[in-house]
């Protein structure tokens, strides 16, 4: 048998969060779980793990975003709380790469798009994104590619 899908794996983790009366949590996986149907109606197709990584990580990048602006404006509750949604969303997430794997790939990326400068970040960027999506934040991806092309 093979292994469940990521679909399949948010659904048990919404049962359990039920069986276990763990309000925060059951509120988190759902948001969830209705981005990606919302995705599904609009498409009208069942989105693959790859996709369903794409939604989960636009959902932490949000997060992220706006645990920053609220410790901005002093908000430290929702800001936390924006981070209790960001640690659930990642038990989701595959493992995160360490900077000297991301360095690794970066190489690999710049060496196959035969990219010469700056010029060529978006063919870097390209070739990687399949291969980090859901692993890294995008943002600090960018920043290490523009590292290297100007390096």
């Amino acid at each position: 048998m093979s292994a469940p899908s990521l679909k399949e794996t948010l659904a048990g983790a919404v049962k359990e969060a039920m069986r276990n009366k763990d309000k925060d949590r059951l509120v988190t996986l759902r948001m969830a779980q209705a981005a990606i149907k919302q995705i599904e109606i609009d498409e009208r197709r069942d989105l693959s793990d790859d996709e369903v990584l794409k939604v989960l990580d636009k959902m932490l990048k949000q997060r992220r975003d706006a645990a920053s602006q609220y410790d901005d404006a002093g908000r430290q509750e929702l800001a936390d709380k924006e981070r209790a949604e960001m640690v659930i969303i990642e038990e989701f997430m595959p493992a995160a790469l360490t900077d000297d794997e991301l360095d690794g790939l970066i190489r690999e990326a710049i060496s196959t798009a035969d990219a010469q400068g700056m010029q060529d970040m978006g063919k870097v960027m390209n070739a990687l994104r399949p291969q980090v999506t859901g692993r890294v934040d995008m943002g600090h991806l960018s920043q290490k590619v523009r590292a290297a092309l100007a390096g």
